[in-house]
């Protein structure tokens, strides 16, 4: 994340970079239809979460959806054992 930040820091790039978010904000929660194979951990700390019905909605082959306590927007980085044990839950059917 502070490699992340410096890089935007030291280049001047950070407005330039966040310009996509601006732009696209008001589509970021429209549902989609997509018909691969998906799967939704919904974490406390992400800015939007869909329930279950939405999301079944927008992914039509849904494989894995679960609410967990604890993580956010960078849940891999906060709560890497729950984030790993999702991931392998989520695709254990593929196998």
């Amino acid at each position: 994340m502070l490699d992340d930040i410096t890089l935007y820091w030291l280049t001047g790039t950070a407005t330039s970079a966040s310009q996509l978010y601006w732009e696209n904000n008001a589509n970021n929660f429209n549902a989609v239809d997509i018909s691969i194979p998906a799967a939704v951990t919904v974490f406390p700390g992400e800015i939007y979460q869909a329930p279950r019905s939405w999301t079944e909605r927008a992914y039509h082959k849904l494989i894995h959806f679960n609410q967990v306590d604890k993580g956010g927007h960078f849940a891999a980085w906060e709560e890497p054992e729950l984030f790993s044990t999702e991931l392998r839950a989520a695709f254990r059917t593929l196998r």
